[in-house]
Order: C-alpha cells, then sequence, then structure tokens
C-alpha cells in the first residue's frame, strides 16, 4: 500500500530520539518510520515533503489554554501589546473612540508592571472614556480595571464590603479605586454584555487558525463555564465539533462551582455526557484552588512579606475549603473525571496533592491522570510526591524568567527561601515526575517554542537579566516531551504525542532543527507546517 504523504530528508523527533529521517503517513496514521527503506512506500500519488534539514516532531499540545477568551479579546479592545501606561491608557482611548457604538469598552491584557504596585486606578480610565463603562481584566485574569462609570452601575462605593473570595482596592480614604482583584471582578463584570453564541464560535475559530499556525495539534480549555464575566465555551465547542470545523483534539474542563459543593457533581456528569462528540471531550473537572502571587491571593503556607521584608497576616486565599476538597476529588476520581487543579501557592499545591492522595487511598489506582497547574511555589517535601501519586505536573514555562512582575511583584513578598521553590521544573523531573505544558494564553503567548525556550534557558527571548534557578533548566528533550507526550497523556490522547507508526498524524515540521543551534536561539524557530491526523491545518507563508 503507498502512503499518502511521506515526510523525508530531515531529523525526526521519535521517542527513541532523532535517528529517523523519513516518516510515512496512510489515511491518518503513521505508518512507517525509519530512514531509506520509507522511501518504498512512495506511490505515484503519494505527496512528498521535502524537510531539508528541517526537524519533523509530534504536534504540540498546550495542555493548558483558554481559546475562546482569547479569541473574543483579539476583537475587542486588545491591551495585550502595551507595556507602560501610557501606551495602555492610549489604546483605551483610540479603541473607544473607535467604536462609538460600543455601550461597554470590554477587552483585557493589560500588564501588571506598566503601573505602579500593579493597581491601575479609575482616574486614569475616566480620562480617556468618561461616558461609557469599561471592565478590562489584566494579562493573568486575576484582576480587572474599571472606570467610575462601571463602579456606579454595580452600586460600588466606600461601603461595599468585600466578597468573601476577593478584594476591591480602594484609595487612602477608602474609596475603590478601580481595580478589583479575583471574585470582586464579578461585581461589574456579571453587568457586562455576554457575547452571542455566533462570536464565541467565531473567536474559537480564530483561535484554532491562531494555535494552528504555532503547530498546536490539541489542547485542553482549562475553563468550561461561566466565570467572573468569561462566557461559557461550550455550546461553541458543539457546535463546531457538530458541524465539522473543529480541527484540533480538545479536551475541556468541566468549571467546579467554588461557591457550591458536592450537590454538582450530578450536573457535571450530565454535562460531560451532553457536550462529549466529535474531537471535543468533557471528561475533566477543573479545580479553583486559589489565585496569584502578584496580588497575593496564591495561598501560602506561611504568610506574604511586606515591602519591609516583615510577615503580614495574609497567606492568600483558598477557594475551596482544604477540609472538603478530598471528599469532593475522591468523588470526582470514583466516576471517572480526570481533576484539573489551579494550584500556584505552596499551601495551594498541598492541598491538591493531598486530594489526590486521599483519592488514591479511598479509590486504589486509576486511569483519570490528575494534574496539578502552574505551580509557582512548591515546598521541596512535595516535590517527591508527584511522581508517587502519579499526579502530573503542568507547567506553563514562560512565567519562569527574570521580569518586572516577578521582580517587582513578586519576589519582594515572598523572600529568598520561597523565591528558590519558584517553578521547580527540574527538580520535578528528576524526582520522577511526569511534566505536561501550557500557556495558559491569553494571560501569556501560547507560542510553544517561546515557553521550551524559557524552560530550557530560564530567561525570556531576547532578554539580558540573569538567569532564573538556573538549576531548574530542563533539556530541549526534555522540554519537547512536555509540550508533546506530556500534554497528550494529560489529555488522554494516547495516539498522540508521538512519531511512531500506527500513531495519529498530529505533526509538526519546524523551519530549522532547534537541536543544531544554540539555546539561546530557539525562540527563533518558527513552524513550516501543522498536520492533524495527516490533513495539513497550517503551511507558512
Amino acid at each position: 500500500m503507498h502512503a499518502d504523504l511521506l515526510f523525508t530528508g530531515g531529523p525526526v523527533l521519535t521517542p527513541e530520539g532523532r535517528t529517523a529521517t523519513a516518516v510515512a503517513v496512510t489515511g491518518d496514521r503513521i505508518t512507517a518510520v525509519g530512514r531509506a527503506e520509507v522511501h518504498e512506500l512512495a506511490g505515484p500519488r503519494t505527496e512528498v515533503v521535502d524537510l531539508a534539514g528541517r526537524l519533523l516532531l509530534p504536534g504540540f499540545q498546550d495542555a493548558h489554554v483558554h481559546p475562546v477568551p482569547a479569541g473574543l479579546e483579539l476583537s475587542q479592545c486588545d491591551l495585550s501589546g502595551t507595556t507602560t501606561a501610557e501606551d495602555t491608557v492610549a489604546a483605551v482611548r483610540a479603541y473607544a473612540d473607535a467604536h462609538p457604538e460600543r455601550k461597554w469598552i470590554l477587552g483585557g491584557g493589560w500588564s501588571m508592571e506598566a503601573f505602579a504596585g500593579g493597581i491601575p486606578t479609575k482616574e486614569l480610565l475616566d480620562a480617556a472614556v468618561p461616558d461609557r463603562p469599561v471592565y478590562l481584566p489584566n494579562r493573568d485574569h486575576h484582576g480587572a480595571w474599571v472606570n467610575s462609570r462601571a463602579l456606579e452601575l454595580a452600586g460600588i462605593d466606600r461601603h461595599t464590603p468585600d466578597p468573601a473570595d476577593g478584594r476591591i482596592e480602594r484609595d487612602a480614604s477608602g474609596e475603590p479605586s478601580g481595580t478589583l482583584q479575583e471574585g470582586a471582578m464579578q461585581l461589574v463584570g456579571r453587568l457586562t454584555p455576554a457575547a452571542t453564541p455566533a462570536d464565541r464560535l467565531a473567536a474559537l475559530l480564530h483561535a484554532q487558525r491562531h494555535l494552528h499556525a504555532l503547530g498546536i495539534t490539541a489542547w485542553q480549555d482549562a475553563l468550561i463555564g461561566d466565570f467572573l464575566g468569561m462566557d461559557d465555551p461550550a455550546e461553541a465547542y458543539r457546535a463546531a465539533a457538530e458541524e465539522g470545523t473543529l480541527t484540533a483534539r480538545v479536551r475541556g474542563a468541566l468549571w467546579w462551582d467554588r461557591e457550591r459543593g458536592a450537590e454538582q457533581i450530578p450536573e457535571l456528569v450530565a454535562r460531560r455526557d451532553a457536550l462529549s462528540r466529535g474531537r471535543f471531550r468533557a471528561g475533566t473537572v477543573k479545580l479553583m484552588l486559589d489565585g496569584v502571587a502578584e496580588n497575593h491571593t496564591a495561598a501560602l503556607l506561611d504568610p506574604y512579606l511586606d515591602r519591609c521584608g516583615c510577615a503580614t497576616a495574609n497567606r492568600g486565599k483558598s477557594f475551596i475549603d482544604p477540609e472538603r476538597l478530598p471528599a469532593f476529588v475522591t468523588e470526582l476520581d470514583a466516576l471517572g473525571f480526570q481533576c484539573h487543579f489551579h494550584a500556584l501557592g505552596d499551601r495551594a499545591v498541598r492541598d491538591a496533592l493531598d486530594a489526590v492522595e486521599a483519592a488514591r487511598a479511598a479509590n486504589g489506582p486509576s486511569d483519570t491522570r490528575p494534574h496539578l497547574a502552574h505551580l509557582q511555589v512548591v515546598h521541596p517535601e512535595d516535590v517527591p510526591r508527584f511522581a508517587r501519586l502519579g499526579a502530573t505536573a503542568n507547567i506553563q514555562p514562560l512565567w519562569a524568567a527574570h521580569e518586572p512582575q516577578m521582580d517587582e511583584l513578586t519576589i519582594p513578598f515572598l523572600g529568598p527561601e520561597r523565591t528558590a521553590w519558584q517553578y521547580p521544573f527540574g527538580a520535578l523531573l528528576r524526582s520522577g515526575a511526569r511534566l505536561a505544558a501550557g500557556s495558559d494564553w491569553p494571560v501569556s503567548s501560547p507560542d510553544p517554542l517561546q515557553g521550551v525556550h524559557v524552560a530550557v534557558n530560564r530567561v525570556e527571548p531576547g532578554g539580558s537579566r540573569p538567569v532564573f534557578l538556573p538549576d531548574e533548566r530542563l533539556a530541549l528533550g526534555d522540554a519537547l516531551t512536555a509540550y508533546t507526550a506530556g500534554s497528550a497523556y494529560v489529555n488522554h490522547l494516547d495516539d498522540t504525542g508521538r512519531v511512531a507508526a500506527g500513531a495519529l498524524a498530529d505533526l509538526v515540521v519546524l523551519d530549522r532543527d532547534p537541536f543544531a543551534g544554540p539555546p539561546e536561539a530557539i525562540a527563533e524557530t518558527a513552524v513550516a507546517h501543522t498536520y492533524v491526523g495527516g490533513e495539513r491545518v497550517f503551511a507558512a507563508g
């Protein structure tokens, strides 16, 4: 039988290394991997792709991403390219002037380090948009910037109490200053107009094209549900799966409503059954345990420090009661759900691992494949527990570098000991933990090659700051494995993530072989072609 597709003339990254130089694809599967002997499968109708020394590897998979909100933000007031307060305000003003028909100014992606203390004020927005409400989540989506009109519509004033799961930033007189943290975002977010089903579907397909262009063939959507004003992407996935426009393979993580308890589990079972179709499967539950370090809501074992280096009374927030969490996870695990934890601080990481351990003790071994995402601060005593419990470490490598948000808004408030526990990729791998990788886009760039660059170098692409915790660097092969086989594992896509006979032909051709160049040049690599099931879904140029 002749192959439909034949790759030849370049290195191929297989589980055994880079010794192969040819791959044959028939239908949607890889049928042969080897060297010159594979050429015998070529026939008169075989499409031959000359790698010309470029690397062929498995398709990248993002283990934690939010494509629909990202796609919507790209069509709204997109602030992801701004770096200063002046640029950010100018971008808001320009967008508002260009869209006088919009009753609300929505979008987001502003950078915390652009503003003093990471907290922009309503006065800056009032000067740009005085007549319409503005609601703009920041880049990590754990805080939102609003103007006076939005605060007025929401009825937020000096007498409004902070919600249990959030904080209203206030000025010296106690008046709301214009930034809402965590659960306080919903005080305004609930008032914003929802995107239409057509808007959400268009956003998904726009995001899918962008992800395919970066070599991404599959992903785990880390939030299927309603949360802090973000629209539920479930129907967009269902529509795309039914009409055949969902070309990626997607696993959806159903949102755990942190204001409820186990009574929601039957609803999650029903949603899993109703939504799973085509290339979309909703077999995961997302449990958001804490916030982020920059706004001091990540859950820590010991208190945050103040600017003078003294301990405060704040240890962050636990959004799900740690005493009830093990029972929730045990029941979900027994029902075959994968648990996907947002666990950023060392207390949240420990709580998640304790819950997985309780589920293992109650249910015995299972193939539910729990994973913990973000892992900014991990206590050294908890590092070996990942391998022992079979919990995957879901890393976002782009964050593991010196940059303003790290150096100005995080390190001073953690102190030197906890700073050294941040993003312990190398320690986790050496302990035997399985690594998966993702971006959290639109929080940060979804480009896997940029993430691989930081995982290997612990320096931002093009950055000049010192290496961040050099012992935690990964080898290039290990970083690529996290973005391929590791993420394929947590996505339950066992026929993907490797170049081997019998595997699905989800493949990426790079524009070079990054193994042949210096590590500091990894970020210069780009994607030339992306294939899903042997079908080309992206071609550069």
